[in-house]
């Protein structure tokens, strides 16, 4: 050893070592409300950032959502894949407890998707859900009354009775997007994908070890373990927060109180989150 490196030996920990893996956790409910959610509002810096790091030999995303907006999924999508086609990076995607849906579908980003066992994948359709308050309204002598401009505007409003009509509607809506789904799952596994259509795009929940039977994923694995097979027992996992903490003087002034509004929206943001997860038994 020269005398240079013992002279810089203290240091190492901070020099480049080895190659580096940009990991993004995409943990949550899909959607642009709720300060917790997965948008690209809130993501956009940090895979800006992710792709952006020195040394970069790949970036890994740690999926853990039950999915959520089809649109605020396909914005992630298309972001993440812009980078990596501009950087030339190669994209993992590790599904944790449940990668469902619109979580799938983020995974769908990565070129090549990796789980547990006993992870859940796949439910690759589409739902939606709601409440009808009628026999309540009835129940309590209220009237509803609902003006439109137009015969469509309104779609199965819960304070009026199930309209045919709409249930048609809403039911053209979601094979628009189970298509968009199904044609981005063709294009992005190709010839991987082993099962029948029928049961790929069900909407079925699969586990880990049935979805590598099905092409749906293409191995069984974690994340540190993974990258280290590929990049070697040398590669650092750098993790990028999609939210930095900002620096505040006291003097500067507290934050705003938060109104009933506040209070009321981000309840129903909640609310809406633990619904949706408990789809998965979690």
């Amino acid at each position: 050893m020269s005398a240079r490196d013992l002279l810089l030996r203290p240091f190492d920990r901070w020099r480049d070592t080895g190659p580096v893996v940009a990991v993004l956790r995409l943990d949550g409910v899909i959607g642009p409300r709720g300060r917790r959610n997965l948008s690209l509002r809130r993501y956009a810096a940090a895979i800006e950032r992710a792709f952006a790091l020195r040394h970069l030999h790949g970036v890994a995303l740690a999926i853990n959502s039950p999915g959520g907006s089809p649109v605020q999924s396909q914005l992630l999508y298309r972001r993440i894949r812009q980078f990596a086609e501009e950087k030339q990076v190669p994209v993992f995607a590790f599904a944790e407890d449940v990668a469902a849906s619109g979580g799938y579908w983020l995974a769908l980003a990565a070129d090549e998707v990796y789980a547990e066992e006993t992870s859940l994948l796949g439910s690759i359709g589409v739902v939606s859900a709601g409440f009808g308050f009628t026999a309540a309204l009835a129940r309590w002598g209220v009237e509803r009354r609902l003006y439109t401009a137009g015969p469509d505007k309104s779609l199965l409003d819960p304070f009026l009775p199930e309209n045919p009509r709409d249930v048609e509607r809403l039911t053209a809506l979601q094979r628009d997007l189970h298509d968009s789904f199904k044609t981005l799952v063709r294009a992005r596994r190709g010839t991987r994908l082993k099962g029948e259509e029928e049961a790929l795009f069900s909407g079925e929940v699969f586990t880990g070890r049935r979805a590598l039977g099905l092409g749906l994923i293409d191995g069984i694995g974690d994340l540190r373990g993974v990258m280290r097979d590929r990049f070697g027992a040398q590669v650092r996992l750098k993790f990028v927060d999609p939210e930095r903490r900002r620096f505040r003087l006291p003097f500067l002034g507290l934050p705003r109180r938060p109104d009933v509004a506040d209070i009321v929206a981000e309840l129903a943001a909640r609310l809406e989150e633990r619904l949706i997860w408990a789809r998965f038994g979690l």
